[in-house]
């Protein structure tokens, strides 16, 4: 589940480059005073020279001075990747201990990564899972559907289901039922699908594909509370809540003191404080209004057709947290602000006459928050999209891309 992502992200070599460079100008700056000294006590004395040592001694202490500041920025670049590391760690716990088959393949249904649960119904070990085709699992006559319906799966997070017959290693086949969905990769193109397999005698009613929508009945009978663009919602260490309507920010502040964006989350997107390791953690409003609902951990753990339910949803959020870390990896600012606009677009983003407009409002700082840059920054990137006729703003400042 994207473990290459880490390889991708070590910042050790950046920082020892950018060290080194940092001591190679501190000996320049000396170089230069020395010779500045020698100039102005020699006796013949040359006004043009002694020029430029000072042109040259404060382009020195500017370079010095962005070399400061990017350096600093490369620590908290490093320090969030950290953090989502640790993030997306819980979530992987997760993966390893769901009591149901659960496997990630690529696109062509080759399998990426399995979990025990699915190594044991389909009576494989792990690791010789892994570069398998998912359908010779499958018995010989279900096997061209599943090919047809794989093709068919192009939105992210829209999963479908059906009914098949699994083919485990040296046993009878079995009734299962299948819900697979795609996940995006940071141009927003199909990467991977996640799948889950579940012995159709264990199929609880409710559940998605009978009568009654899934989520429908997780809000049923349930209190909603209603929270107010700006507010801030109390996080219960046994409670999860669950998004009804409106969109959340999750948030955390770095070692500096800056706010760093870990999390834009939509309806039907679940957060709690015991789904983080981050010990400043804050949920807020974006959105006018956002209406939520409670559920409390000794619940879920006591309801198999709840957890069931809620897995999906989690991994929503494990989506979104490795897209992040992709994206907190990208050396250039620009290539963070493109590939955060382009996620936006497709995961916020409201067609309109004049483009695609994003839902929510999104300050030049929260730009800056989420892509580990300053608000000077981002304003002045916005500007040269905006000249380039790519994105503009509407009357309530919201973002919109011209189609």
């Amino acid at each position: 589940m994207g473990e290459y992502l880490h390889r991708k992200m070590s910042a050790g070599t950046f920082d020892s480059d950018l060290k080194q460079f940092m001591q190679q100008l501190e000996a320049l700056q000396g170089r230069l005073d020395r010779l500045y000294h020698c100039v102005n006590t020699a006796n013949d004395k040359s006004h043009l020279l002694s020029s430029a040592f000072k042109e040259l001694g404060m382009a020195s202490e500017e370079l010095q001075v962005a070399m400061e500041e990017l350096l600093l920025q490369a620590e908290e670049s490093a320090a969030l990747q950290l953090e989502l590391a640790a993030e997306r760690q819980r979530y992987k716990n997760l993966f390893e201990f769901l009591p149901y088959a659960y496997l990630e393949t690529d696109t062509r249904g080759k399998i990426i990564e399995a979990n025990p649960a699915a190594a044991n119904l389909l009576n494989v070990s792990q690791r010789f899972l892994v570069g398998k085709h998912l359908d010779i699992y499958l018995i010989k006559s279900d096997r061209r559907q599943f090919r047809a319906r794989l093709v068919q799966i192009q939105q992210p997070n829209i999963p479908q289901e059906w009914i098949a017959q699994i083919q485990p290693r040296q046993s009878e086949p079995l009734k299962a039922v299948l819900t697979v969905s795609s996940h995006c990769d940071l141009d927003n193109q199909p990467s991977s699908l996640h799948c889950i397999v579940q012995d159709f005698r264990d199929r609880q009613p409710g559940l998605r594909g009978d009568n009654d929508d899934n989520n429908t009945n997780l809000y049923q009978n349930r209190p909603r509370y209603i929270y107010h663009k700006g507010e801030i919602i109390s996080l219960k260490p046994q409670t999860i809540w669950l998004i009804y309507k409106g969109v959340i920010k999750l948030s955390t502040i770095s070692e500096s003191g800056d706010e760093r964006i870990v999390g834009l989350l939509r309806e039907s997107m679940p957060f709690s404080s015991s789904m983080t390791s981050l010990q400043l953690y804050e949920a807020t409003v974006l959105s006018e209004t956002a209406e939520l609902i409670s559920i409390s951990q000794t619940e879920i753990a006591a309801s198999v057709q709840l957890s069931q339910t809620l897995f999906p949803l989690l991994n929503q959020r494990l989506q979104q947290t490795e897209f992040l870390l992709a994206m907190a990896g990208k050396r250039q600012i620009t290539d963070r602000l493109h590939c955060f606009l382009s996620w936006l677009k497709a995961e916020l983003g409201q067609p309109t006459p004049e483009g695609t407009r994003l839902t929510v409002r999104l300050t030049h700082q929260d730009f800056a928050n989420a892509c580990c840059t300053t608000r000077v920054t981002i304003t002045r990137l916005f500007s040269q999209l905006q000249q380039q006729g790519k994105i503009t703003f509407d009357a309530q400042r919201h973002l919109v891309w011209r189609d």
